[in-house]
């Protein structure tokens, strides 16, 4: 359940403390009455800079256990998995039976700190009937954000202007020096439009754009087109009309790689291609070929495959182009939220009771 009210997630301490009696409550049914450090189920959290906040929330009625190493070594996340009964799992490392086997049949409640979650063995947790919780629509905002910058920094060339200023070639005697592409009485188009492609949308109204065309497998609610004057259409629709192109879209076996050379073809050449969803969406030899011929006008990226990407990667030598290195959640106020609900997902899964942003029912 994707739940948009962030206000719904954050309790009061007095809720949240019946939430941690709670927790204890349902290991002694299972454990028999004990006393002291007994009675404290064990999380596993997986990354040292896990917000403060969450950690103080799992300690009022847990024992916290902290990877201490960064990166997280998979080695000390194996070591100290062993006999834990809840995985706060902070980074990015994979999720697997691994990770899983490591921990024991004891676990029962796991908990990314992610909105996206494509490197846990999502199929494997839920074999073993452990309730799986992530942390999507709290950080749309902040990538909402994001994307709205990357948009006018690549249409109005913010990079090439940079490296015209850092090689001594800003030449100011042209009226028609540096143009970029403008957001005013813009089609905007959207592959994947959920909660952050609309929170871009609305962003977006106030720059005067003309409408919205979107690609999604379900046809999202009248209301929302009419809020939006968004219309569904196929991708080579989308691509063709577009002159913006966002991808707002998770990484899947059908979405990968999906924006290559074939789709590049389809789009305009004025065209500005923005993704925020998922590296691996992008064939990114075929993008930097299409940028390279100016087959589309530029590029804003905060994802990309690899993360890290190399320093000598093609894309870094192309002045279309701007590369942020997956920047989009980071604010200081997100990801204390997204720590928080996370925390949260964590003690309602010892708990017994449903989390309050489950990855899938059970």
């Amino acid at each position: 359940m994707l739940i948009r009210n962030l206000s719904l997630f954050l309790f009061t301490c007095a809720s949240l403390a019946i939430a941690c009696v709670r927790v204890v409550a349902a290991h002694s049914e299972t454990k028999g009455k004990m006393s002291g450090e007994e009675e404290k189920f064990k999380i596993l959290v997986t990354h040292p800079e896990v917000p403060q906040v969450a950690i103080d929330l799992l300690s009022r009625s847990c024992e916290v256990i902290v990877v201490q190493s960064l990166p997280p070594k998979r080695s000390e996340i194996l070591e100290k998995a062993k006999g834990v009964h809840a995985f706060f799992w902070g980074g990015h490392e994979a999720l697997n039976a691994e990770a899983l086997d490591a921990a024991g049949p004891q676990l029962k409640s796991i908990s990314t700190m992610s909105a996206g979650i494509d490197y846990v063995d999502v199929a494997e947790v839920k074999r073993r009937k452990i309730p799986l919780g992530h942390t999507p629509t709290v950080l749309n905002e902040a990538v909402a954000d994001t994307a709205v910058g990357l948009l006018l920094a690549a249409a109005r060339r913010f990079h090439e202007g940079r490296l015209k200023i850092e090689t001594n070639t800003w030449e100011s005697f042209h009226l028609n020096w540096m143009l970029g592409q403008d957001l005013r009485g813009s089609v905007v188009g959207f592959f994947g439009f959920g909660g952050i492609a609309q929170g871009i949308a609305k962003r977006l109204k106030g720059f005067d754009i003309d409408s919205v065309r979107y690609t999604t497998r379900r046809r999202v609610s009248e209301d929302i087109e009419k809020e939006y004057s968004a219309k569904k259409v196929d991708f080579d629709t989308m691509l063709a009309e577009s002159d913006f192109v966002v991808i707002a879209s998770p990484l899947t076996n059908e979405t990968a790689g999906v924006f290559n050379a074939s789709a590049f073809g389809k789009m305009k050449k004025s065209a500005v291609l923005v993704n925020i969803g998922r590296g691996g969406v992008v064939n990114q030899p075929d993008l930097y070929e299409a940028l390279k011929t100016k087959q589309i006008f530029a590029a804003g990226l905060d994802v990309m495959t690899p993360e890290p990407l190399p320093a000598d990667d093609p894309l870094l030598s192309l002045p279309n182009i701007v590369l942020l290195p997956h920047l989009g959640s980071a604010t200081e106020r997100t990801r204390n939220d997204m720590a928080t609900i996370a925390a949260h997902n964590v003690l309602r899964g010892l708990a017994g009771e449903p989390m309050f942003s489950p990855a899938y029912q059970l």
